[in-house]
Parts: C-alpha cells; sequence; structure tokens
C-alpha cells in the first residue's frame, strides 16, 4: 500500500515478512504458551500500529511497549489486545493504565502504595525480577516478601512475573545459566503468591529462540520479529529462518563530474585522485544517517559504491564509476540486482548492533507498508 510523502527517500516495510517471522515463534511455542509481539520504541523504527496488526494476524497473542505512551496509543487501535509496559511508570499514573486496561510492570514496594493511592479501580501488574542484568527489578526474596506482601491490601492484580537475561545471545553461558537459576529459585519460593492466572515469562529472542526447554508460560519476541538475529552465534546455531522487514531506498538526485584534486563536503575530508562521477543521495544524519557512515556503501544499479565526504544533515555523496541519469533508483539497506547491503552490514560499520539502525532512522523518513491486511 502506498502513502503519500513527498520525499525521495523511504524506508520499505514488509508485513509479511513480520507474519512469517511471528509465525515462526508460534510454531516453536503454540498455544497455550503466548507469544509477546514487541512493539516499543516504535516498533524498532518499523511502525507500531502496522507491525503490531501483522504479528497479530499472524498468531501474536499479546502486545509489549517500553512507555505508557506507546501503550495508550496502541490501546486505541487495539481495544482487547493485553498490552505490557516494561518499564516504570509514575505511580500517579496508574489510573491511566488502569482505565486503559494496561499491564505495569512493578518492583518497588513504595510503588505499590502511592500508586494505590491515586487508583480507583484495579490494576493488572507484573513483577520484575531483576536475575542479573542490574537494570530494574527486585533484587532479594526480601524486597520481593515486602512487595508481594504490601500488594495483598491494595488495588493492583498480581498477572504476571518476569525477568530479563542479558546474555542469552552469547556463547558465554555463566550469568545466563545463573540468571536461569535464579528466576526458578523465586518462582519456586513465591509460588504461593503466584495463582494459576499469573503469567511466568523470561525468554526475549535470543532466549526464546535458543533454549525453548527453559521458557516458561511467554517469550517476549522483540529483534527476531523483524527478521534479523540477536547474533551470528543465534542464527548459525538455531537455524530459525527469518526475513528482514526493513529496507532502505533512495534515488539520485544530482550527478556532477568532479577534477583531481576537488574535495567533497564538509571539512575536505575526501580529495578526488582522478575525474570522478560524484551522485548526491537526499538522506543525511537529520534523518538519522550519522556522519560515522563515511566511507560505508550504498548499490546503485547492483554495484555497491561508497560513500565520500562528511554526510551532510540531509543528504550524502557516493562516489560512481561512471554517470548514471538523475532519478537512479539507491539501495541503502536492502536488495538490488542480487546485491545486498543488510542491517547487519551497517551495525558491523558503526561498531554496533543491529536493533539500532532502524530504530535510528528518524520518522522524517516516511514508511510504506506492503501486504497490509493481506
Amino acid at each position: 500500500m502506498m502513502q503519500s510523502f513527498y520525499r525521495d527517500t523511504w524506508a520499505d516495510i514488509d508485513l509479511d515478512a513480520i507474519r512469517f517471522n511471528m509465525k515462526q515463534m508460534k510454531e516453536r511455542y503454540p498455544s497455550p504458551k503466548k507469544v509477546y509481539a514487541v512493539v516499543k520504541a516504535n516498533a524498532y523504527g518499523h511502525g507500531d500500529v502496522e507491525v503490531a496488526q501483522a504479528a497479530l494476524e499472524a498468531g501474536a497473542d499479546q502486545l509489549a511497549v517500553a512507555l505508557l505512551d506507546e501503550a495508550v496509543h496502541l490501546r486505541k487501535q487495539f481495544p482487547e489486545v493485553p498490552i505490557l509496559i516494561l518499564g516504570r511508570i509514575r505511580p500517579e499514573q496508574a489510573p491511566v493504565a488502569a482505565e486503559h486496561n494496561l499491564m505495569v510492570t512493578i518492583f518497588q514496594s513504595e510503588w505499590v502504595l502511592k500508586a494505590d493511592q491515586y487508583l480507583n479501580e484495579p490494576l493488572q501488574v507484573h513483577l520484575k525480577i531483576d536475575t542479573g542484568m542490574n537494570r530494574q527489578g527486585i533484587k532479594s526474596a526480601d524486597e520481593a516478601y515486602a512487595l508481594l506482601t504490601t500488594m495483598k491490601s491494595t488495588s493492583l492484580v498480581l498477572k504476571g512475573v518476569y525477568s530479563h537475561l542479558a546474555t542469552a545471545d552469547e556463547d558465554e553461558r555463566l550469568l545466563l545459566e545463573t540468571q536461569m537459576t535464579r528466576f526458578q529459585q523465586y518462582i519456586t519460593e513465591f509460588q504461593d503468591y503466584f495463582t494459576e492466572e499469573v503469567e511466568v515469562h523470561l525468554g526475549n529472542s535470543a532466549g526464546a529462540m535458543r533454549f525453548p526447554e527453559s521458557m516458561y508460560d511467554a517469550v517476549r519476541f522483540g529483534i527476531g520479529m523483524y527478521g534479523l538475529y540477536p547474533s551470528d552465534l543465534v542464527r548459525d546455531e538455531t537455524k530459525i529462518p527469518l526475513k528482514p522487514a526493513f529496507s532502505l531506498q533512495s534515488r539520485l538526485i544530482h550527478i556532477k563530474q568532479i577534477e583531481p584534486n576537488e574535495t567533497i563536503s564538509y571539512g575536505t575530508t575526501y580529495t578526488a585522485q582522478e575525474k570522478e562521477w560524484i551522485g548526491t543521495v537526499p538522506l543525511g544524519y537529520g534523518d538519522g544517517w550519522i556522519r560515522k557512515l563515511q566511507g560505508f556503501h550504498v548499490l546503485v544499479n547492483g554495484k555497491k559504491y561508497p560513500i565520500v565526504g562528511r554526510v551532510c544533515m540531509d543528504q550524502f555523496m557516493v562516489k560512481l564509476d561512471q554517470q548514471f541519469p538523475v532519478d537512479t533508483p539507491v539501495v541503502i539497506i536492502g536488495e538490488q540486482q542480487g546485491n545486498v547491503v543488510t542491517t547487519d552490514d551497517v551495525a558491523r560499520h558503526l561498531e554496533t548492533i543491529n536493533y539500532e539502525i532502524p530504530c535510528m532512522i528518524n520518522q522524517r523518513v516516511p514508511r510504506v507498508y506492503h501486504n497490509v491486511n493481506k
């Protein structure tokens, strides 16, 4: 489905790829186990509503986000779907979550008492246990007892308990096994607090893909849903097929030939050694295509060409081996004539992880969705 925009740069989002990837996880975790579609950060830059719809069509049971704002936005589109907020909300915001029938993550006894002062109706909550990530969550059995005991006299209703794995995508197993053991110890010690309705979940994409035998009632499917592997190890070890959903497209908007010793862009960081054809692409750091991508490459006519000179706010330049017509397609991430530039390629150049790449391409770049409501 084409959408109305005026830019010569856009991101293609393949919703059939989202459906395909979700089906891989649902085959691994059929009912009664549940799969959360993690659509925080605008679905990792792909578009939260569109991705959520495709994931639900493919069998996702629930949605997970990081922020109350994200959850309220999705609730308007999906009035009946369970939505879990993974991050902390302020106690005074508890009535907003309750009004929208959202599930909230808790891990502080004082938060429970403060939130209850604002509530006039039940609020569903998931207890977060910190088993080694050291980000958020209760750290001791005493904290857990205090929180769960405090909850008994409040409007909060325990619907889930979970933790998050820090190294499920890595070969080193010590912390992973420690976290799994600690989590099971909490589940065993506090089993009297956990009714059949309390959902226990541990697995992120890497954990769910590598260790299905160690998962509980549900898994949280994040990066894998977008067709990206949490690491090369996960890809090679599990051999679960995934299809990337994100590609980034543009066009050449200007072509010129420069003379030897002429420079390109700000700071004169690139000098031509001979006569060279230079093409301009309308994408820059104002869109999230940051300056460190100088020296990376894009595809024109199926061939890789290097980015030369500093990336500007709205444009970057590429060194070509011939003159191409204005409006010639440029593939920045994706496939063209049998050659490919992957999200992982970009991540390696930036010395980061593939998660970051679609997230950093901001909303100034239009998203075009394919296979909508198929």
